[in-house]
């Protein structure tokens, strides 16, 4: 568990979704309530994809674009942006210090190899040589290290200029949610002044989608928002995105003359037995930790639920035992990008605390709520589809 003893101050948000790039852009897309999705470049499987995005603003050369995988440009150009909105791009003084925490998945597969490896392989005399012939001479030589995890966080170095110190976790949401707590326990503890954390996630990805399929997490046909998502109709759309925020003890950004967007007051992990009533029951522990920091009458919920069967009825168990509490599930909006989806939830939650209100509801079941009054702090939640939980609490400073 996370709870800041310094505060630590979100400085700096970059994202970038089907929904556009930029707080901004984001904003007006939410505030408009027209979610919307693919369903027919996958179909049956509905996809969230990126917005057209000119990626040489924020990576100007194209060898290291050429050299990227379509996941690590989407988290290298959100990076850039969060430098930006932070006001420390190309400020070396200051990103020499930074301490850098990613959250990404694996690597992107080679279709056409896979799929020629496939079709041969059971009409090969000898199916051994046949494997190992095709993978010596069908993968480029940088295959392995381009699906190398921590290659995006190279990439930000690279690109950006960050060169403190780095971490990359995986693990799915976890991985999203842990990232961010450990930046805040380490700024909490005086272990660090400065961090860029986040990560991203290509969903138009056909490897993926049938990785996906096979767990039946996709959700298929027609899109829907989160909470209409029955039991005969779960699942998530996958989504590309990427997501990264600037958090820096409050010290450090007085000192440079940084303005907040919003205080990072809490973040907790846990990770239930998923039987039934266990994500209930986690949801509830984690709130217990954290409850004494709620504002009454100025907090809201941003739900990072899936629309995974089962997961999601039991986080919408734990939020109507807060029915008091105006609620929004940006996976309507933006669908389910594993890693980066915590990160970008807080974003979210930090640009409506900048706006003072929530976007409309987009949710005929009753659950999201119109806010009433101004919003003061929100409550970030991650169920993850197969495993893990986390909570975060975001404010407004001052």
């Amino acid at each position: 568990m996370a709870h800041a003893e310094r505060e630590a101050w979100i400085t700096g948000v970059g994202i970038v979704s089907n929904l556009g790039e930029g707080a901004e852009a984001h904003w007006q897309k939410l505030m408009a309530g027209q979610p919307s999705a693919d369903v027919t470049a996958f179909a049956p499987y509905v996809v969230h994809p990126l917005a057209p995005v000119n990626f040489d603003q924020q990576i100007p050369k194209k060898g290291d674009q050429r050299q990227m995988e379509n996941w690590q440009r989407i988290g290298t150009y959100a990076a850039g942006l969060a430098l930006d909105s932070a006001g420390i791009k190309g400020k070396p003084e200051i990103l020499s210090n930074i301490d850098m925490i990613v959250a990404a998945g694996g690597g992107e597969r080679d279709l056409a190899v896979d799929a020629a490896i496939l079709s041969g392989m059971p009409h090969a005399p000898n199916q051994s040589a046949f494997l190992n012939e095709h993978l010596m001479n069908g993968l480029r030589p940088t295959l392995f290290l381009a699906q190398l995890s921590n290659l995006l966080a190279g990439n930000i170095s690279i690109v950006h200029g960050v060169t403190g110190s780095s971490r990359t976790f995986m693990g799915e949401e976890t991985a999203g949610v842990d990232a961010v707590r450990i930046a805040l326990s380490r700024i909490a503890a005086g272990q660090s002044d400065i961090a860029l954390v986040g990560g991203a996630h290509n969903g138009e990805r056909p490897d993926l989608i049938m990785l996906y399929e096979f767990g039946k997490f996709n959700l298929k046909n027609a899109h829907k928002p989160v909470w209409e998502r029955g039991e005969d109709d779960a699942g998530f759309a996958i989504g590309s995105m990427g997501a990264f925020l600037v958090i820096e003890s409050r010290e450090h950004a007085e000192k440079r003359g940084a303005k907040p967007l919003a205080r990072l007051t809490a973040v907790v992990s846990d990770r239930s037995k998923r039987n039934a009533g266990g994500v209930t029951e986690t949801l509830s522990k984690l709130w217990d930790k954290i409850k004494a920091k709620a504002k009454p009458g100025l907090m809201a919920v941003m739900s990072g639920a899936t629309g995974a069967a089962g997961v999601t009825a039991e986080e919408r168990t734990f939020l109507e035992q807060h029915g008091d509490l105006a609620v929004r599930a940006s996976g309507t909006y933006v669908g389910h990008g594993m890693e980066p989806a915590f990160p970008m939830n807080i974003a979210l939650a930090t640009i409506a605390i900048g706006h003072g209100t929530l976007f409309p509801p987009a949710d005929s079941t009753g659950l999201e709520k119109p806010l009433n009054g101004p919003l003061g702090q929100v409550l970030v939640t991650s169920v993850g589809h197969w495993r893990g939980e986390g909570l975060a609490l975001v404010e407004k400073v001052g």
